[in-house]
């Protein structure tokens, strides 16, 4: 009788992958075994020919929920056959170089389970299977055992061991597997302590929340604060205790048809929401309005629907979506232990839902957004990390390499055996918490992955902490070091996920961003140029202008906008020319002298082309967040907000840009487009009628010189990144015309645009470098 030996690779363990080989065996009369091992699972098995030929052909169309394939190969077995299909016990230690399934959401199986008054696991938070639950959230170290895993604590019951134990039963090693009789338990507690005569938490924390209290919930990845989204008074108490005064927050909603209430979703966005990975979904508001603090001056709404047992429980009691925002004071990464929330969040909660699996690794919530007809990642976490990402061709022998991002949005990355795999998401670096966090995340990867790095990249600005760290690393573990340039690893992550060749011809790209540290010393972020993983030229940029007060010009929008004016005009003539314009008076009661000696003397005020800076000058001429920004990107944020209203029906302004060239590189410069919005605001003419034609003239500018860029290379393959393109209007204005224009457009999807994923182009670019050494 044949046999064959069939290695498979990729996410196979943990996720009921076995059992799925054991049933489809049994379906065409095989013998054999399947096993885990170090490369992933091993199956043998004998049988007809045909049947061989059907099973080999059905194993990647009968995955599990959260399995994934990366490699099936198949060669021929010699040996004899035996009498029966079994799933044979694996070597503890065979399993410590595959990957680990990501969390996911409560499969449909487990939620009847929950809602059935007949199962033992009826209102059970805790109920999961090989389908659904807790994974990266919970793991220790590797082999991903119970025993490695903060459900270690629980011992199982008789009858959750012999569904752990049963190959036909979904729960067949499910390690995270519970009951009411043996597993985690769930509590509420008042600001004295647990509250012993509360005999259904849950349905006493809803009523709670009716009440306008705010509760912290313990949920998969961390904590949250919640209250109810429609309950002006107490989203606003929340924002004042939180010190979260207008970033938005994120909502929770018991099902589409409660969040079609509120906001309009499309097809890609309904199945973005019922994803197992469960993201935030931004979605447009529409409808009955909630509470005006919910999204101050956006009209977006993110919402995600509930992803654990205990979140479902409880919004299966709540009519009105639910803010369910990280369970932190603002900066600070999100709290996970029960004590840390009891002490840190003291002052904002007013009772705990809390429960007793530890744990052990962060998870913030997954934000995506729909835009140019693709679902876009812009914070890639829960749900999706630590899902790997193999290499495109060229790249098999990549190894060793750990990439450290960057100073905001953080996710690092550690490439092995061709493949990437890309953090969490870590967030921003300025407060000591954060930097914890990200040390021990690597700690624990490295430890996940036996992850012994023999070569570090690191972003070229030596102020971020990450490269300082990432230096800190190299001489402790005598890596090789590559200093990577910020707008190059935008251009090589885009390169990545695409699956685009090591080997392939260099292609345009525009990267626009907050800044990155530039070849020339200054601050690059509006930049057009000509890369590969190997290298790259700068063919245009931005006009650089200063930033008086360096990073006080980010938070401050009208520093950008005097320094912009400064540059392109006489300040004295346009106080002539505009006095009664709001932006003018603004700008002249401010310590004007002071700013210009700064920029004059070079002190503290570094040059800089970025585009996001850009954003936050014209915001700050139409009023949008003029003084101060709450949160990074606001004032863009709110520019795009405002130009959605009148897209459209508006064009760009004539001429509003120029080209010029300097030492062989074109400048894109704005002084007609200044001069044209501070006409239409001396007209009167509307801020969103405004705010559409800046934007115009934005799309229009880059297409005209990225197509002038294309004629002069022969490149038509062109790559927009950076997080400026999570404007909308931004990224489907250029890729549309490009594409019109016959152009092949590559923008970043599966790792978000923003820094969050620059790891993943530093880890490429070093790994051109390695293989090239």
């Amino acid at each position: 009788m044949p046999g064959k030996a069939i290695r498979v690779r990729g996410v196979v363990q943990g996720v009921g992958f076995r059992p799925m080989v054991w049933r489809l065996a049994r379906q065409y009369d095989l013998t054999g075994s399947v096993w885990n091992d170090s490369e992933g699972v091993l199956i043998h098995v004998y049988g007809s020919r045909q049947n061989l030929a059907d099973f080999i052909d059905r194993i990647p169309l009968q995955l599990p929920p959260l399995a994934s394939l990366t490699a099936l190969e198949v060669t021929e077995l010699a040996s004899p056959p035996p009498d029966k299909f079994r799933i044979v016990a694996s070597h503890s230690e065979s399993q410590a170089r595959t990957p680990i399934a990501a969390d996911a959401a409560t499969c449909p199986a487990c939620l009847a389970d929950i809602a059935d008054p007949n199962n033992r696991r009826y209102r059970y938070p805790f109920a999961n299977c090989t389908h659904c639950g807790p994974r990266l959230s919970i793991v220790r170290r590797v082999p991903y055992d119970r025993c490695h895993t903060s459900m270690a604590a629980f011992a199982m019951c008789p009858a959750c061991q012999r569904e752990y134990d049963d190959p036909a039963d979904r729960r067949f090693h499910a390690q995270a597997n519970c009951c009411p009789a043996c597993g985690p338990s769930l509590w509420l507690e008042d600001k004295q302590g647990r509250l012993a005569d509360i005999a259904n938490p849950i349905e006493h924390a809803t009523e709670l929340l009716r009440r306008g209290y705010i509760v912290a919930i313990k949920g998969l990845g961390g904590f949250h604060l919640a209250c109810i989204a429609a309950d002006g008074a107490a989203v606003d108490r929340l924002r004042q205790r939180k010190r979260r005064y207008a970033k938005p927050f994120a909502l929770m909603a018991k099902d589409l048809a409660a969040i079609r209430r509120h906001a309009a979703i499309n097809d890609l966005e309904q199945q973005a929401l019922l994803d197992k990975a469960a993201p935030i979904v931004l979605l447009q508001a529409q409808g009955e309005a909630l509470a005006a603090g919910i999204a101050p001056g956006d009209d977006k709404l993110g919402f995600m629907l509930p992803y654990t047992p205990l979140h479902s429980l409880l919004l299966a009691e709540l009519e009105a979506p639910i803010v369910l925002t990280s369970g932190n004071l603002s900066d600070e990464p999100q709290c996970i232990a029960n004590d840390t929330a009891r002490k840190q969040l003291a002052d904002i909660a007013d009772y705990w839902l809390l429960h007793d699996r530890e744990i052990v690794n962060r998870l913030d919530d997954s934000v995506v957004r729909e835009m140019d007809g693709e679902i876009r990642l812009l914070r890639r976490a829960r749900g999706y990390s630590p899902q790997a990402l193999s290499l495109p061709a060229g790249f098999a022998a990549a190894d060793g390499i750990l990439a450290m991002g960057a100073e905001l949005k953080n996710s690092f990355c550690l490439l092995q055996n061709g493949s990437a795999l890309v953090s969490q998401h870590v967030g921003d670096l300025e407060s000591a918490a954060a930097q914890r966090d990200y040390r021990n995340a690597i700690g624990l990867y490295r430890q996940l992955c036996d992850f012994h790095p023999r070569r570090i990249a690191l972003d070229r600005h030596p102020g971020y902490l990450s490269s300082q760290y990432g230096l800190e690393l190299a001489a402790g573990l005598s890596a090789d070091i590559n200093e990577i340039q910020h707008h190059h690893a935008h251009l090589a992550a885009c390169l990545a996920e695409h699956g685009i060749a090591l080997q392939t011809e260099p292609v345009l790209a525009a990267i626009f961003d907050g800044l990155g540290m530039g070849d020339d010393g200054t601050l690059w972020g509006g930049e057009f140029l000509l890369g590969d993983y190997r290298g790259y030229s700068r063919l245009a940029h931005f006009q650089p202008i200063a930033l008086p007060g360096g990073t006080q010009a980010m938070r401050e929008p009208w520093r950008n906008t005097y320094a912009q004016l400064r540059h392109y005009f006489d300040w004295p003539a346009l106080q002539r020319d505009y006095p009664d314009l709001a932006v003018v008076q603004c700008l002249s009661g401010k310590p004007l002298a002071t700013l210009d000696t700064m920029i004059n003397k070079n002190l503290n005020a570094p040059l800089s082309g970025s585009c996001g800076r850009w954003f936050d000058a014209f915001g700050a001429a139409l009023g949008l967040h003029t003084e101060a920004i709450d949160y990074e990107g606001q004032a863009a944020i709110a520019l795009e907000t405002l130009a959605a209203t009148r897209f459209t029906a508006q064009a760009a302004y004539p001429e509003a840009w120029s080209l010029s060239n300097q030492n062989g590189v074109t400048v894109l410069g704005w002084q007609a487009l200044w001069r044209a919005v501070l006409n239409d605001l001396q007209q009167g003419i509307e801020n969103a009628v405004i705010a559409a034609r800046i934007h115009h003239s934005l799309i229009e500018a880059t297409v005209e010189l990225l197509m002038q860029l294309s004629r002069q290379t022969g490149t038509d393959c062109i790559v927009l990144g950076g997080g400026v393109f999570q404007n909308r209007l931004l990224l489907e204005g250029v890729s549309r015309t490009l594409r019109a224009e016959g152009k092949s457009v590559l923008a970043p999807q599966r790792y978000p645009p923003n820094d969050g994923g620059l790891a993943l182009g530093q880890a490429a670019i070093a790994a051109a470098k390695s293989l090239d050494s």
